[in-house]
């Protein structure tokens, strides 16, 4: 969850604080201040503390694929603690001083003004440059795009990550379930008929609020379409005019009949992902970072070949579609502009090549790049086979309920994400809260 939890504080708002110590950040760039020829004498990459993996990796091709790449021009790091990052990019960024390659800013809103002030490059011109663009995976980039609200890519997806219905496949059996839903009603009939035999159809950390809430953004979606809560964002809609109530009130139906079992409100993150390692539960909505639990024995107790994958189903009648999974990026990278040369090209196209392998080789970790078929097959673990099929066949991504929303928005909607799960909060009601808290700023 430690991955989750530092993504949902990377939504937090870029706050007018500069951290101690920050000045020495602008080592960072290179000092050639050009944007052409062969760029800076070193590549530099700047990133989160708490997340080692990235800087692990270049740090491992360094040694390895990009060795000749980190002759010519050495690889240097650099970190700031997460809950400082975004004011130290910004920061830089007033400095003209971003590294050659960063972690993205948490807030899309910060991207914004990174990309219209060109201090961050076109990855989709450079992966074009580099007759590279067929190593993104389209879903990938179709998630990169519709986050920033751009036509063209201006990050790497350093992880991808899906969401959907993970499930206990001898729960299912046992109570005459054999295939897992494909629509709503099905979903909601099955739910019924495990309750009534004593099963708990979901569990769910409702005391964060945001898994409750992402079934909300995912009805959404499929019943209005890919692009229902950009029109939202762009003050073309508003969550609170029917259609969009709609959604909620599916979920709070849900919660109302108790298929959240009791006190969801209570139960966070590793209380809901025990309850579905122990058998305590059929479905559990959740992203795929929680292979990792999965295949963890000491915390799975029903096995790993016993959890199936289910995405979100689709809304009968509705505009959008079953294939256009919920996804997110995770990390995503970006490369700054300034004294940017043909070295930095130089590593950008050995990342790009040699990243998505080395990363689920050494870490694990599902990226957004197309692996050779040497990397698909050292995976093991079952569950993240089954990432790696979905998201290599998803041709488009859709966004979770707040990636739009403003800060206090985000709080207010997962906050009141478990009276969804409840019971206790209607559809209107909750989306009453999110559109004033959204409107407030």
């Amino acid at each position: 969850m430690a991955t989750a939890k530092r993504r949902l504080r990377r939504l937090a708002p870029v706050l007018a604080i500069i951290g101690a110590g920050a000045l020495a950040l602008t080592a960072c760039s290179g000092s050639t201040g050009s944007t052409g020829g062969a760029g800076a004498a070193k590549f530099s990459y700047f990133g989160q503390t708490e997340n080692t993996t990235i800087a692990g990796t270049l740090k491992t091709l360094s040694g390895a694929q990009c060795a000749p790449e980190n002759k010519t021009t050495p690889l240097t790091t650099d970190s700031s603690a997460g809950a400082q990052y975004d004011q130290k990019l910004q920061l830089l960024s007033g400095q003209n001083a971003l590294s050659n390659m960063q972690m993205s800013a948490g807030t899309p809103d910060l991207m914004k003004q990174f990309i219209k002030g060109k201090q961050i490059q076109d990855v989709s011109a450079l992966l074009k440059k580099a007759g590279l663009t067929d190593k993104i995976l389209p879903a990938a980039a179709s998630t990169i795009e519709s986050l920033y609200g751009e036509k063209d890519m201006y990050a790497l997806p350093t992880e991808f990550n899906i969401e959907g219905f993970w499930y206990n496949k001898k729960i299912l059996a046992d109570n005459g379930i054999t295939t897992p839903p494909a629509t709503w009603d099905e979903l909601v009939a099955d739910a019924a008929k495990l309750k009534s035999a004593g099963v708990q159809p979901f569990v769910a950390d409702g005391k964060d609020g945001w898994p409750i809430t992402r079934l909300v953004g995912d009805y959404i979606f499929r019943d209005l379409g890919p692009d229902a809560l950009d029109k939202v964002a762009d003050g073309k809609a508003k969550l609170t005019d029917p259609e969009y109530v709609k959604a909620a009130d599916a979920v709070a139906a849900l919660g109302k009949a108790g298929y959240f079992g009791n006190a969801v409100g209570s139960v966070d993150y590793n209380g809901a992902m025990n309850q579905f390692l122990t058998g305590k539960g059929a479905f559990f909505y959740m992203g795929s970072w929680a292979t990792a639990n999965f295949a963890d024995k000491t915390q799975n107790k029903i096995g790993e070949d016993n959890i199936g994958y289910a995405p979100f189903p689709a809304v009968t009648g509705g505009k959008g579609s079953i294939d256009q999974v919920p996804a997110n990026v995770g990390v995503p990278v970006m490369f700054g502009t300034k004294d940017w040369g043909t070295n930095q090209d130089a590593w950008f196209k050995c990342i790009v090549n040699n990243y998505g392998d080395t990363v689920l080789k050494d870490s694990g970790v599902v990226s957004g790049f197309q692996v050779s078929d040497a990397a698909a097959a050292s995976v093991t673990s079952p569950t993240v086979k089954i990432v790696q099929n979905t998201i290599k066949t998803a041709n488009s991504s859709v966004l979770w309920f707040e990636a739009k929303f403003t800060s206090k928005g985000t709080t207010v909607s997962q906050t009141n994400g478990g009276g969804l799960g409840s019971g206790t909060l209607s559809g209107s009601q909750f989306m009453n809260l999110v559109q004033a808290a959204n409107d407030a700023g």
